[in-house]
C-alpha cells in the first residue's frame, strides 16, 4: 500500500466535516465502512499501521490532540493491548481501495422534504446546492433559513435588512418603509389625509393619486392608489421635472430678486440630488426687496416639490439596496446551479458513452449468437444424418408431405431432391438416391425419375472402380401388395460410376420409375397419409 500526504480537510459547506453519518445509507453499512473514532462512514479513508480505518478529519483531530496516540481499537481489543506502538502522521496510509466502494454506496438526502437519492460519491455536492438545506442569512441576522426560501427572507422577513427613513431617521424593514407614513412633517400631505379618511370608513370614495398635482391623472381606491405610487416612481419624478421645468421658463425671474435652489438645478440638469433637508430653506439666498404674494407662494410650492423628491429618490435607493441583496444571493445560486448542470452534462456524456459500448457489445453478442445457432443447426443435421446411415446396402427412405413437394416440383421451386447418404458395406462405397417428383428427362410430367448417386467416400482408394453392383429400387405398396420394381446395372464405361473426383456423380438410373397415374391409384397405397417409402438395395456379391 502506498502513503500519501496528509492535508487537513477543507470541509467548506459540508455538513459533516469528518464522518459521514450512517442515517444516510439506504443499507446498513458494513463494519469496515465505518470509522475506529467517530464510528460514522469513511470521509477519506485512512488505514493505520495496524490495519484500523479512521476519516482524514479524525486522523488530523487524534494527532493534534494526543501527544502518545495509539490505536482506538487496539484499547479495546484485550488481545493487543500489550503491543500498542504509538502512531504518528506517517503511519497513517490513504486507502483508496476501501475510499472507492464507499463512494459507490447508496444513499440519500437527510435534509427534511429534499427527495435526492444517489451514490455516496455526489453526496457533498448535493449539500452544497441542496434546497432543503438550512444555511445562515448572508446579512447576518443570525437566523438559519432554507437555501430555497434565502430570497424571500431578505426581502420579508430579515430584522437586518433595514432602511432608514429619511424624515426621522426611523429603521425600518422593506415591507415596513413600504407602509410608512412620517409623522413628523410640520404639514400633512394629501397621502396622510388619505389614511385619515379610510379610518373614517370613506373606502368607497377614488382617490387621486399624491403627484396629481404634477400631471398624474391615475384614481381608484385606497389599496390601488397606493400600491400605483408605490410602483411608479420613476414616471412621477419624470412628471415633477417636467413640472418644474415649465415653472421656470414661464415664470423668468431677474437676476437681482432670483432664488437658489441647488438640488433643484442638479434635477433641472438631468441630475440626482439627495434628500433635501430642513436646512435647505435657510440656505436660500434673496436679493432685492419684498416679494410679491406670487414669488411666496412659487416659493413655497418648489421647496414642497423638491422636498418630495428627495424622499422618492431616497426610498428608491432603499429598495435598490434590498433588490441587491436578493440578485447577490441568486447570484450565488446559479453559480452552483451552473456547476450542479456542468456535472449532470459530464454524467450524460458518460452513459451515453456507456451505452453506446453496451450496444456494441450486444450486436457482436447477437453475431455470435447466429454463429452458434447455425453451427448447432449444422450439428444436429449431422447428428440426423449419422443416425440414419446404413452399412448394409440396404435403406429404406421415407418421403413425408409428398403433395407439397410434388407441386413444388410441378412449378419448379425445388424439382428434385436428395436422399441421406448410406454405404454398401461397413467399409463399402458411399451412395445415395436422387428423386424427381415430377420427372426428369424422358419422363418429365408423366413419371416420379429416380436415379442412383455415388458420392466421394471415406474408403474410396481401398475399393476396386468401376462401380459394378446391381442396385434394386422399390416404391413400397404400403397395403404389402403390389410394389414398384426397378433394377439396374451400371454401365463400367459410364463416368457416372468412376471413382468420384468431386462430391458426387452425375446420377444414373430410371427416368420411368413410376407413372404419376398410378401413384393415387386407389387399388394401392403407394402415398398414404401423404408419405412416400422408397427402398434402395445394392447387391454387393453381383
Amino acid at each position: 500500500m502506498a502513503s500519501s500526504p496528509l492535508a487537513p480537510s477543507s470541509p467548506g459547506e459540508n455538513e459533516y466535516p469528518s464522518g459521514f453519518p450512517q442515517s444516510i445509507c439506504d443499507e446498513v453499512p458494513a463494519q469496515k465502512y465505518l470509522c475506529s473514532h467517530c464510528d460514522c462512514v469513511l470521509n477519506g479513508a485512512h488505514q493505520s499501521a495496524c490495519g484500523h480505518r479512521y476519516c482524514l478529519a479524525c486522523v488530523h483531530w487524534l494527532i493534534r490532540n494526543n501527544k502518545n496516540l495509539t490505536c482506538t481499537k487496539c484499547k479495546e481489543d484485550p488481545n493487543q493491548q500489550q503491543s500498542q506502538d504509538l502512531l504518528t502522521l506517517d503511519q497513517f496510509f490513504n486507502d483508496a481501495a476501501i475510499n472507492k466502494e464507499i463512494l459507490a454506496l447508496r444513499v440519500h438526502c437527510a435534509n427534511h422534504g429534499c427527495t435526492w437519492k444517489s451514490t455516496l460519491k455526489d453526496f457533498e455536492e448535493h449539500q452544497s446546492q441542496c434546497e432543503y438545506a438550512l444555511i445562515p442569512c448572508n446579512v447576518g441576522c443570525g437566523l438559519m433559513v432554507l437555501r430555497k426560501t434565502l430570497a424571500t427572507h431578505l426581502e420579508k422577513g430579515c430584522p437586518n435588512n433595514k432602511s432608514t427613513c429619511p424624515t426621522c431617521s426611523c429603521p425600518l424593514t422593506p415591507s415596513e418603509l413600504q407602509k410608512h407614513v412620517c409623522t413628523s412633517d410640520k404639514k400633512a400631505t394629501k397621502g396622510e389625509k388619505r389614511q385619515k379618511d379610510n379610518k373614517q370608513g370613506n373606502t368607497k370614495k377614488k382617490e387621486a393619486c399624491v403627484f396629481s398635482d404634477v400631471g398624474c391623472t391615475f384614481k381608484g381606491s385606497v389599496e390601488k392608489v397606493r400600491e400605483h405610487e408605490n410602483c411608479s416612481s420613476a414616471v412621477h419624478l419624470q412628471l415633477i421635472l417636467e413640472t418644474l421645468r415649465s415653472i421656470r421658463v414661464s415664470v423668468p425671474t431677474p437676476p437681482e430678486r432670483s432664488v437658489h435652489f441647488p438640488g433643484l438645478d442638479m434635477l433641472l440638469h438631468g441630475q440626482s440630488t439627495p434628500s433635501v433637508s430642513a436646512e435647505s430653506a435657510d440656505d436660500l439666498e434673496v436679493d432685492g426687496g419684498d416679494r410679491g404674494g406670487n414669488d411666496m407662494a412659487l416659493s413655497l410650492h418648489d421647496d414642497q416639490a423638491e422636498l418630495e423628491v428627495g424622499q422618492q429618490l431616497h426610498a428608491l435607493q432603499q429598495r435598490l439596496q434590498i433588490m441587491e441583496n436578493i440578485i447577490s444571493a441568486l447570484n450565488r445560486e446559479v453559480e452552483k446551479t451552473q456547476v450542479t448542470v456542468a456535472a449532470i452534462d459530464r454524467d450524460s456524456q458518460n452513459s451515453m458513452q456507456l451505452v453506446e459500448h453496451l450496444g456494441n457489445m450486444i450486436a457482436e453478442q447477437q453475431q455470435r449468437m447466429i454463429r452458434k445457432d447455425m453451427h448447432i443447426a449444422s450439428l444436429q443435421q449431422s447428428i440426423n444424418a449419422q443416425q440414419d446411415v446404413s452399412y448394409d446396402g440396404t435403406f429404406l427412405w421415407k418421403i413425408c408431405d409428398v403433395s407439397q413437394k410434388l407441386r413444388e416440383a410441378a412449378t419448379g421451386q425445388r424439382s428434385n431432391q436428395y436422399s441421406p447418404a448410406f454405404y454398401t458395406s461397413r467399409y463399402g462405397f458411399k451412395v445415395c438416391m436422387r428423386l424427381y417428383m415430377y420427372g426428369d428427362g424422358v419422363g418429365k410430367g408423366t413419371h416420379i425419375s429416380l436415379f442412383f448417386v455415388i458420392m466421394k467416400g471415406e474408403y474410396d482408394p481401398l475399393l476396386s472402380w468401376p462401380f459394378k453392383h446391381k442396385v434394386t429400387f422399390f416404391l413400397i405398396d404400403q397395403n404389402q401388395k403390389e410394389h414398384v420394381i426397378d433394377t439396374f446395372r451400371p454401365d463400367l464405361s459410364s463416368v457416372s460410376f468412376q471413382r468420384p473426383v468431386s462430391e458426387m456423380n452425375v446420377a444414373s438410373g430410371c427416368p420411368l420409375f413410376c407413372p404419376l397415374s398410378r401413384l393415387r391409384s386407389p387399388k394401392h397405397a403407394y402415398c398414404k397419409d401423404d408419405t412416400l417409402f422408397i427402398k434402395c438395395v445394392v447387391d454387393p456379391s453381383s
